[in-house]
Formats: structure tokens, sequence, C-alpha cells
């Protein structure tokens, strides 16, 4: 019987391990490591009647054993698609797939709302299932986000669960890349701006997975306000554009905007006030209007838009609001993993700001994220593997404030703190910069620790106090 290797034992792995073996499939998980952690797992599966097999590095020796029955080799989005033992695979004439791929298959009777871009996707996606959900419809999300794909694909399988009327995906680039044949009724670009370039090689690659989304979408959406994007309008004669910049719609055939009363508008006059979702920041108007757009495009009156905007409780690790600590408001924007992304929290956010920053650091371009620093804040405590790199950035920018440098991000924040009893900081902003995977899991993680952090301090008796 030819079966399904599965490479991984994380979120993605099992979960198209589970999803493939319900549908019938023989399925076979290979995991390279052999720990605690892998031999539980493996334990469970074993359960469900999955073989999994641990110590198993990604080299083709591993695979030779199924090599004559083997029907496909399914990767999670962390295993670069041009890794030699894939393009080896390949060559013997394996099919090897993406996680979401195999989910596409399970779920492909729904409408998809496919949403990537560098930067806002994560908030897109959470405020369009609720938007959607809030207006009656059974919209559940999933991809990088929540659910992985393939759980989500389980989920509907059960015959006691409603059947989706749209799902709200989130896709990162390695997840498209490994998904060629996922085709949303719509597609979302929120922005493009120089990230995961370690994994693709260049901007071009990155940008053109991306593309290669929207170009599948039966209808496209895209920001008009990202440089990258607006400079590549004559790509996209039938996508709908939105724009949260009063003068920039011109050249543009937009779908939606926002007029000089402050109205979000289309083409038939105004529909709601802009200020109907709370979250700060222009990138979160544009986040706004790019959720307008699809939810229109699912039939969803104005109104009804409106009300889903407005009692969205936001997302967390997103500029997520932590309350007030020594008379600053503290943020949590730890999904800022790069610094497009913390640019954009620094211009969110009141300063004088005191900044935690650090991980892993990525290529990129900083010099935008470098000037703000110079404008609005006061003090950084860096932290994580590179730290130095960041310090050398920061100071040979020209930086004057208060710098210092820790290992963990434990010893920063306390730092930071003892620095917000001497300044007279707004904001005390977790925005790293850096990618998480140097001390936690996943920028959730990260997130998470901080925002317990920061409750511990709001509870101590010196705190109290002040």
């Amino acid at each position: 019987m030819a079966c399904s290797l599965i490479v991984g034992l994380g979120r993605s792995g099992v979960g198209a391990a589970r999803l493939l073996h319900a549908q019938g499939h023989q399925v076979v998980v290979l995991e390279r490591d052999n720990g605690p952690e892998q031999q539980s797992k493996a334990q469970q599966l074993s359960d469900q009647g999955i073989q999994t097999e641990l110590g198993c590095p990604l080299e083709f020796s591993s695979f030779q054993p199924w090599l004559d029955q083997v029907e496909q080799v399914v990767i999670s989005p962390g295993i670069p698609w041009d890794h030699p033992t894939l393009m080896q695979l390949r060559n013997h004439g394996v099919t090897v797939r993406g996680e979401m791929a195999v989910a596409w298959q399970a779920l492909r009777d729904c409408p998809w709302i496919g949403i990537t871009g560098t930067n806002g996707k994560t908030t897109v996606t959470h405020l369009l299932h609720h938007v959607l959900n809030q207006a009656g419809l059974h919209a559940p999300m999933a991809g990088n986000v929540g659910h992985s794909a393939a759980e989500l694909g389980l989920q509907c399988m059960d015959p006691s669960q409603t059947k989706p009327d749209w799902i709200v995906m989130e896709m990162s680039s390695y997840q498209i890349e490994s998904a060629n044949e996922v085709r949303p009724t719509i597609g979302i670009w929120t922005t493009l701006t120089p990230d995961h370039l370690e994994r693709h090689g260049s901007m071009a690659a990155y940008r053109d997975i991306k593309q290669g989304l929207l170009q599948r979408s039966k209808h496209a959406v895209l920001n008009a306000d990202d440089t990258d994007l607006k400079s590549r309008q004559a790509h996209w004669p039938d996508a709908q554009w939105v724009s949260s910049a009063q003068t920039n719609h011109e050249p543009f055939n937009l779908e939606l905007w926002v007029n000089p009363e402050g109205f979000v508008c289309n083409k038939k006059g105004a529909l709601f006030p802009a200020n109907a979702l709370a979250m700060p920041g222009e990138h979160n108007r544009q986040n706004m209007l790019l959720v307008t757009a699809a939810a229109l495009q699912a039939g969803l009156e104005p109104q009804a838009i409106e009300r889903g905007l407005r009692s969205f409780p936001g997302v967390p690790h997103r500029l997520e609001n932590l309350g007030s600590l020594h008379g600053m408001n503290v943020f949590n924007d730890s999904k800022a993993t790069n610094y497009d992304a913390a640019a954009v929290a620094l211009q969110a956010v009141p300063g004088p700001i005191i900044l935690l920053a650090g991980g892993l650091s990525k290529q990129g371009d900083a010099s935008g994220w470098l000037q703000l620093l110079q404008g609005k804040v006061c003090s950084i405590a860096l932290f994580g593997s590179d730290r130095d790199v960041l310090s050398g950035l920061i100071r040979g920018s020209g930086y004057t404030g208060d710098l210092t440098s820790h290992s963990t991000m434990t010893d920063a924040v306390t730092a930071a703190i003892e620095q917000g009893k001497n300044r007279n900081a707004a904001s005390l902003l977790l925005s790293p910069a850096c990618a998480s995977f140097d001390q936690y899991r996943d920028f959730e993680a990260r997130g998470n620790h901080f925002r317990e952090m920061i409750k511990q301090y709001s509870h101590s008796p010196s705190t109290r106090a002040n």
C-alpha cells in the first residue's frame, strides 16, 4: 500500500499526519530527534494507529526504506523548499508537498480567503475572522495562526461540525511556496518589505512567491499605500485596491479609501466612520480597509462590517496593550520580527518610549527603524543572541539615548522598568525587530513571557506603592 511520509513532529507535521490518516492513507512520520517530548508525541500518534520513526535526520537515506511505496512526502513550513534532500527525492520522482497543500485537498470545497504579506497579515486574519463571524457566518481561521491548516481540515471532517461558509487562511511565504495548488476565492496582500531573505535568497524571489498566491486568487485585494505593491500596479489591472492616504488614490482604481472627513468610502459614497476600529496606527487603517474590501466581496453589508470592527478586541502580540506601569502604557508587540514591523510600532505608540528589542536578527533595511529611534525613544534595553549586532547598528546611527545590553529578555525587562521609574516615558514597548528562535519557541512564547513579567511587576508591592 502506498504511504505518505510526514517530516517532523511539529504542529504542522502532526496535523498533516492525523488528517491523512483520517482520510485513509497509510502514514509514517519521520522525526530527527529522539528526546522525551518526541517520544511522548510518537506514543500519542501510535495510539491513533500512526507509525513514527524517531532519530531520522532529513537525509536521503532516511527515506530509502519507503521509496518503492511512497505516495508523497509532506513537509512543514520550517523546512526549506530547496533543501538538498527534497531535491534528491524529486529527482527520484517523489511528490513533495507542504502541509498547506494537504489541507487544501481536504478543504477545497469551501471558499478560501488567503491572506499574505510581510506585515499586517495576522491582524487582517484575526480581524476578518471576527467580522465575518460577528455577521453570522461560520468562518474559521487557520494557517500561520490559530489552528494549523491541517488541524482545521481534520476538524471539518467531523460530520457534527458545521461546514464553513468561508475559510480565513493566513499564509506565510514558506506555506505558499510549498502549496502552489491553493487557489483562494479572495486573496489579500497587505505589505511587502524585505524579510526571510536568508531563506528565499532575494527580494525578487520573495515577491514572486507571494505574488503567485494573488495570481491564483479569483479576486485580489491589495494595499495601495505599500510602496512596493504600488509600484507594480500595472501587474494587477483587475485587483481591488485600498488606501488610507487621502491624496494617494488618484492614479488607482480604488475600491475603498478614507475621505478627508474621516469616513471609509467607496464609489457609492461613505460607508462608516474610519474610527470604527479602535486599534492605533495608520497601518491598522490599512488593515481595516483590506478587511472591509474582502468582507464586501464576501457579501456583507457595511453596517455589519462596522459592527464587527467596533467589537474587535485586538490581537495578542500585535501592539497588545497590557495596561499601565509606573505611568507608562505597556505594549506587547512580540510579533514585530523585522525592522519594518518594529518601525510601524514606534510610529503607532506615544513617545517618549522605553524600547525592548533583540533576539535573532534578520537581513533587511534598518534605516527607517533607526531614524525613528532617534526621534521617539529615550532608552533601549537590548537582549538575545544578536544584541551586539543591534547595539552596533544603533550606536552607528548616532543614537544618543540610553542603551543597555542583556543576555535575556528577563534582565532587559527589569532594566527597562527601572529606567521607567526615572524617565518621563509615555510607553514601554516590546517590539523586538528580531526573530525569537534564539531563546523562545516562537514569538507567541516570547510575548506570553513578557505579559507574565508585566503582570508580576504590576502586582508587586513596590509597584503598587508607586
